[in-house]
């Protein structure tokens, strides 16, 4: 059993409040779950998450060890980029989806790390990874997970105040016109599709993309793509909202497979880099994920089968 004395400046402050900025560790949530579950208690009693602290009150906490979860851990071969007790930075090959749902109860990278992580701290009272973000299945590249709390406290903080920096590569169809651009629109869920997002949604979220064309062919075009937010789809949906949709994404485009030079099987959208500040030491930390083989060989059967327009 832990305990903190309430100093008079802190008079007045929420239970949860004071527990958070005394313990940032864990999250003003997480605190609420514990002060529910009765590992709280406030002078010897147990009190609510609102309740207002007074001068010279003693409060005792105890954090007890993380839950197991219902998920099973799986041998699934990993491509690690960095590790060390807080994070996790995965390079994603396309078939993997990152969390289980619907359809797909198993064989995920959850059910990888729960397998590979021997010392997984525990996120929210169980024995589990921390997401903070998420590639689609069809999408490859790096990708962070959190291993412990704070972990996950901090990394959240930076994907949410948009201080993480996001960079795609993706094969599109058609000329990019203009060569660099700043795409700037809502995105929510279609109004006609529900498995759809759309920027014309009837309730959506400011979505933020910037764009520059690497090499363009005659009749597709290889960009670098930059996300300054982290919507469903972001990027699919921005660049068919341009006209240029994502080469094998048949949600959002076509699969015009008969106008292939080499075969598309997915979605041509690579998590190329990602930049953060470490979230425990504050290093800066920028991991590079390789340009997978179905996506190189795309983009050179292009160069060598379609003329080039400009490069």
């Amino acid at each position: 059993m832990e305990q903190l004395s309430v100093q008079p400046e802190a008079a007045g402050v929420r239970l949860d409040v004071f527990l958070a900025e005394a313990r940032p560790e864990h999250s003003r949530a997480r605190w609420q779950q514990l002060i529910r579950e009765g590992h709280v208690r406030v002078g010897g009693q147990p009190r609510k998450a609102s309740h207002e602290v007074r001068a010279g009150e003693q409060i005792e906490f105890a954090i007890p060890p993380p839950a197991p979860v219902a998920l099973r851990p799986q041998e699934i071969p990993l491509n690690i980029l960095f590790e060390d007790a807080d994070v996790i930075v995965i390079n994603k090959p396309p078939d993997l989806v990152v969390h289980p749902a619907a359809g797909h109860a198993e064989g995920t990278l959850v059910n990888a790390l729960l397998h590979h992580c021997a010392d997984l701290a525990g996120i929210g009272g169980e024995q589990r990874p921390g997401i903070v973000h998420r590639l689609d299945m069809d999408t490859s590249g790096v990708l962070v997970v959190a291993k412990s709390e704070p972990a996950m406290a901090g990394l959240t903080h930076q994907f949410k105040n948009h201080l993480v920096h996001k960079e795609y590569l993706a094969l599109v169809w058609g000329v990019v016109e203009p060569r660099t651009g700043h795409i700037e629109t809502l995105i929510g869920r279609s109004p006609h599709d529900r498995k759809k997002m759309s920027t014309k949604p009837e309730q959506g979220r400011l979505a933020q993309t910037d764009y520059e064309v690497l090499e363009q062919f005659s009749d597709a075009a290889v960009l670098r793509v930059r996300i300054h937010t982290g919507r469903t789809h972001q990027i699919r949906v921005h660049l068919a909202h341009l006209g240029h949709p994502v080469i094998g994404d048949t949600l959002y485009g076509r699969a015009r497979k008969g106008d292939l030079p080499a075969p598309a099987d997915r979605q041509m959208l690579h998590a190329h880099q990602l930049a953060f500040e470490h979230p425990r030491s504050g290093q800066p930390l920028s991991f590079t994920a390789p340009v997978p083989g179905d996506f190189r060989a795309l983009w050179r059967a292009f160069r060598e089968n379609a003329t080039v327009v400009r490069t």
